[in-house]
C-alpha cells in the first residue's frame, strides 16, 4: 500500500517535525506522495525542499510536491491534516495581549484570545474541508488546528470525516515511561476532558503494548516523581497530591488565572518568542546541506506530534494491522452523560479502518464534571458565534466562559475582540 497525505498549512515552521515522523516511522505508515498546501509561497518552498532532503537521508522515496491550490492538492488524498494559523504569529500576538488589558488570560486557545481564534479559523477551515469532500469524498480529515476542540466540533457538525488530534496525552505518556523506565507502548492514560481541559485520573503499566491487563501506576508516578510533575505543568505540588490527577499544563488558567494573568504582564507573549524562533528556524530550512529537523525546532511546541499523527492515521486507514487505544478529540455520544451528544470530548478511542469509536468512562467527579461543562457550554456558543456572526453571540459565548463570566468584563472583551479582528471577520 501508497499513501497520498496533504498537509494544509505545510508551510510552517513545524512541518520538518511531520516529516521527521513520517521518514521514520515508514514502515507504519507507507507513504508515496506528500502534498504541502500553503499560500505562503517562499515559506513553502523553503520547507518542501528540506522535505525532500529528509525523506532522502533516511533513504525514503516519496514524492513530496508543494502547491497553493487546496483542491488540487487534496485531490485523491487518503487523509488531510490541517495545521492552519489565520493571521499567522501577527493575529496570536493579538490574542495573548489585549485581553491582558481587560485583566484576563491572553491564550491562542482557550479564554477570549481562544475566541478570536476560533472565530477566524472555523471558517476557514470549513470551506478547507469542502474542497477535501468534493475532492477525495473518503479522505479522513486530521485537525491539529487550535482550538481544537470547537474546531474538530465544527468539522463533524458539518458531516467530515474528521477527527481531531493534540499532543498533550501522548506528552505525558512519554513522560511517564521515562520516569518509570519502561517503553512507552506499556503506558495507558486514564485521560478525559475537553481539548486542553484533561486530566490524568489513571496511569496503567501494561504486562505487554497492547494488553488489556497491567496495574495502576499513578499514585507511585506522583509519591516518586510528584517535584518533576509539579515543575512541568507549574501547578503547586501539594494541590496536585491532595487531588490523586495530573491536571494538563493548560488547567494552570483555571486554577490559578490571576497569578499566570501577573506573569504574562511581566514576561510578554508566547508568541512574539515564537515569532523569533520561526525567523531562525527559516533561516536554518534555506540551508541546502540540512537534512534533519532542527533541535530549535523542539522549542517550537508541539512535541510528540508526529508520532502521534503517524499512528492515529495508520489506524484510520488499516496500514497497522489492527485496532488501536489513542487519546483523539471526536463526538462524545454519550460517553460523558452530562455532556450533549454532539460535543466533542478528548479521551482513549478505539480507532481503526472502521473509524474512531471512544471508550466508556467512569463517571467524572464534579470537580472536573462541572468545568468540563461550563466549558462545553462556552464552546458551543462560540461555534454558533463562528458559524453566524454578531456581537451578541460574541458577548455571549465570553460571557458563558469560566474565566470571562461578567457582564462588564465581557462588554469590553467583546470590544477589543472584534477591534483586534475586523479583518477577518466578513460580519464584523
Amino acid at each position: 500500500m501508497s499513501l497520498k497525505l496533504a498537509i494544509v498549512g505545510g508551510g510552517s515552521t513545524y512541518t520538518p517535525e511531520l516529516i521527521d515522523g513520517f521518514a521514520r516511522l515508514r514502515d507504519t505508515l507507507p507513504i508515496g506522495e506528500l502534498v504541502l498546501i500553503d499560500p505562503a509561497a517562499e515559506r513553502l518552498e523553503l520547507i518542501g525542499g528540506l522535505a525532500r532532503r529528509i525523506f532522502a537521508r533516511q533513504s525514503h522515496d516519496a514524492v513530496v510536491t508543494t502547491t497553493s491550490d487546496v483542491a488540487a492538492g487534496v485531490a485523491g488524498a487518503d487523509a488531510v491534516l490541517l495545521q492552519l494559523r489565520v493571521g499567522g504569529q501577527a493575529a496570536r500576538n493579538e490574542d495573548e495581549t489585549w485581553p491582558l488589558e481587560c485583566g484576563c488570560v491572553g491564550q491562542e486557545t482557550t479564554g477570549a484570545g481562544g475566541l478570536a481564534k476560533a472565530l477566524r479559523t472555523v471558517p476557514v477551515v470549513l470551506d478547507i474541508a469542502e474542497q477535501v469532500r468534493r475532492a477525495s469524498p473518503d479522505a479522513w480529515i486530521v485537525d491539529f488546528t487550535n482550538p481544537v476542540g470547537i474546531v474538530t466540533r465544527a468539522l463533524q457538525t458539518a458531516g467530515h470525516k474528521a477527527v481531531g488530534l493534540c499532543n498533550v496525552a501522548i506528552g505525558f505518556q512519554r513522560r511517564f515511561a521515562a520516569h518509570l523506565g519502561v517503553a512507552p507502548e506499556l503506558i495507558r492514560l486514564d485521560h478525559v476532558g475537553l481539548n486542553h481541559l484533561t486530566w490524568e485520573r489513571g496511569v496503567t503499566l501494561l504486562d505487554a503494548p497492547g494488553s488489556d491487563s497491567g496495574r495502576e501506576v499513578l499514585p507511585e508516578l506522583l509519591t516518586s516523581y510528584g517535584p518533576q510533575i509539579a515543575d512541568d505543568l507549574l501547578l503547586p505540588l501539594p494541590v496536585i497530591r491532595r487531588l490523586g490527577v495530573v491536571p494538563s499544563y493548560y488547567l494552570r488558567y483555571f486554577y490559578q488565572h490571576d497569578l499566570v494573568v501577573e506573569e504574562l504582564k511581566v514576561k510578554g507573549s508566547r508568541a512574539a518568542a515564537v515569532a523569533a524562533i520561526e525567523q531562525e528556524l527559516l533561516t536554518m530550512y534555506a540551508d541546502p546541506t540540512l537534512d534533519t529537523k532542527p533541535a530549535l525546532l523542539g522549542k517550537r511546541g508541539g512535541a510528540f506530534y508526529s508520532e502521534a499523527a503517524v499512528q492515529l492515521i495508520a489506524s484510520l486507514l488499516g496500514t497497522d494491522g489492527g485496532t488501536s487505544v489513542q487519546v483523539v478529540n471526536t463526538r462524545n455520544d454519550g460517553i460523558l452523560p452530562f455532556l450533549p451528544d454532539d460535543a466533542v470530548i478528548e479521551v482513549p478511542a478505539a480507532v481503526d479502518a472502521d473509524g474512531v469509536r471512544p471508550l466508556a468512562q467512569r463517571p467524572v467527579e464534579p470537580l472536573y464534571a462541572g468545568l468540563i461543562a461550563a466549558v462545553t457550554a462556552y464552546e458551543q456558543l462560540a461555534l454558533d458565534a463562528a458559524l453566524r456572526g454578531g456581537r451578541d453571540r460574541v458577548f455571549d459565548a465570553l460571557l458563558a466562559h469560566p474565566l470571562v463570566g461578567q457582564l462588564e468584563l465581557a462588554d469590553r472583551l467583546t470590544d477589543r475582540l472584534l477591534a483586534h479582528n475586523r479583518e477577518h471577520l466578513g460580519w464584523a
